[in-house]
C-alpha cells in the first residue's frame, strides 16, 4: 500500500508556534527579512519545512555545516531565505528548546541529535519483547533532552497469544519507570490510543522512540488515522525490523504533532548525571541514606543501596545497570575532555601557522 500525503498544518501556531519562537525569531532577524519555519522530514541530506502555508524541500547553506550547532534536524525551527517560496534555502537553526540525542554510533565521540524541540517523548516497548535495560537508557537520554518521558507498552493485543497478562507487564515496567506515566496501548484495537492523544494537545510536539519493532511507525499512523508511514510486518520470531529512515512530524488530527523517529540498534549515552539521577530516582534516593558520604554501593558498611537490594526494594540487575550507566558516563566524560584538548592543539597550531605564514618576507 502505498503511503498517505500527511495532514496539512494549518498555520505555524498548529506546528508549535508560540511566544518563545517570536522571540527569538526578531532576536535572529531584527529585520523580519527572513520566513520562520518548522523543519517536518530529515532525511540523509534532504530536509521538508512547513512555513504555516505549505511544505517544500529546501537545502542548507553550506556554513550550517561548519557551525557548533550542526545541520537542522527533524523538529528544529529555521529561518528561510531566497527571493522566492521556490528557492528557499535554510539559512539559520533558532536555539532549541530540547535536544533528543545519543552518542554517535560507532568510536566517534560526538553527539548525534536526534529530534529537537520536543515536548514530551514516548518510549515503546513491546508487549513481546521487554527490555528493561535498555528501556533505562531510553529514559535517561530522555531526561537529559528536557522533554518529559512517558512509556508506552505497545502490543497489548497480543497479550493472549503470549500467555502474558497487561497488568503483569506493566507491574515489570513501572519499578524502571519511577516517576514516569507507564500506558499500555495497542495499534490494532485501539485500546490506549485516546490516553496517547491527550499527552498530545494542540501545540505539544511529541517523539516516538524505540527499538525496531515496537510498533511506532504503526502507532502513528492509528493516531493519524492514515497509512501515512511505512510499516514492515514483525518476523516470525518477534524480532522487529527497520521500517523508518528518516524523521518525520506530522500532525494529529485535533491535537499536536508526531514525530517518528528510526529504530536504533546502537543506543550510547549522551548525558550527565543528573539525567542518571533522574531515571535511577529510587537508586539515588538510597544512596543519600548511605552512613559513608563516599560509599561505593559494593561492600561498605551501613551502604542504604544493598540494604535495599536485601529488602527486596531495589532489584540486584537495576543497581548492576546503574553501575554500568555511571561507567560509561564516566568513560564519555573522559573522553569528550581529550577530544577537547586535541581540538585546543589543532587550534593553537592552526593560528601559529598562521602567524607564521604573516610575518614571511
Amino acid at each position: 500500500m502505498s503511503a498517505a500525503p500527511p495532514p496539512a498544518a494549518a498555520s505555524l501556531d498548529a506546528l508549535g508556534w508560540d511566544q518563545t519562537w517570536i522571540d527569538l525569531y526578531r532576536a535572529a532577524d531584527p529585520t523580519g527579512s527572513r520566513r520562520a519555519a518548522r523543519v517536518t522530514l530529515q532525511g540523509r541530506d534532504a530536509w521538508r519545512v512547513h512555513d504555516g502555508t505549505a511544505e517544500r524541500t529546501v537545502g542548507v547553506r553550506g556554513r550550517l555545516r561548519t557551525e557548533p550547532r550542526g545541520l537542522p534536524v527533524a523538529g528544529d525551527w529555521v529561518l528561510l531565505g531566497g527571493t522566492s517560496p521556490d528557492d528557499a534555502v535554510i539559512e539559520a537553526v533558532l536555539p532549541r528548546r530540547t535536544t533528543l540525542a545519543r552518542k554517535a554510533a560507532g568510536t566517534r565521540t560526538e553527539e548525534q541529535v536526534v529530534a529537537a524541540n520536543v515536548d514530551v517523548v514516548l518510549v515503546c516497548v513491546a508487549l513481546h519483547s521487554l527490555n528493561l535495560r535498555r528501556l533505562e537508557r531510553e529514559l535517561t537520554i530522555v531526561w537529559e533532552s528536557g522533554a518529559r518521558p512517558v512509556v508506552l507498552v505497545t502490543k497489548s493485543d497480543l497479550a493472549p497469544d503470549l500467555g502474558v497478562g497487561v497488568e503483569e507487564a506493566l507491574g515489570e515496567v513501572r519499578p524502571v519507570a519511577v516517576g514516569v506515566d507507564v500506558v499500555a496501548v495497542s495499534s490494532y484495537d485501539g485500546d490506549g490510543l485516546d490516553a496517547v492523544r491527550t499527552l498530545v494537545p494542540t501545540g505539544v510536539t511529541a517523539a516516538v522512540i524505540g527499538p525496531s519493532g515496537a510498533g511506532k511507525s504503526t502507532l502513528v499512523n492509528a493516531l493519524v488515522g492514515l497509512e501515512l508511514l511505512a510499516t514492515t510486518a514483525v518476523r516470525a520470531d518477534l524480532r522487529g525490523v527497520h521500517t523508518t529512515s528518516a524523521r518525520h512530524l506530522v500532525p494529529v488530527p485535533g491535537a499536536g504533532l508526531l514525530l517518528d523517529t528510526p529504530g536504533m540498534r546502537e543506543l550510547a549515552l549522551w548525558a550527565d548525571e543528573d539525567a542518571l539521577d533522574a531515571t535511577f530516582v529510587d537508586v539515588e534516593a538510597a544512596t543519600r541514606e548511605c552512613r559513608f558520604r563516599d560509599c561505593g554501593h559494593e561492600t561498605e558498611p551501613g551502604c542504604a543501596v544493598l540494604a535495599a537490594v536485601a529488602a527486596g526494594d531495589i532489584g540486584e540487575e537495576r543497581v548492576a545497570s546503574w553501575r554500568k550507566l555511571q561507567r560509561e558516563l564516566a568513560w564519555l566524560a573522559r573522553k569528550q575532555d581529550v577530544r577537547l584538548q586535541a581540538e585546543e592543539r589543532r587550534r593553537w597550531a592552526r593560528l601559529h601557522r598562521e602567524a607564521r605564514a604573516r610575518i614571511r618576507p
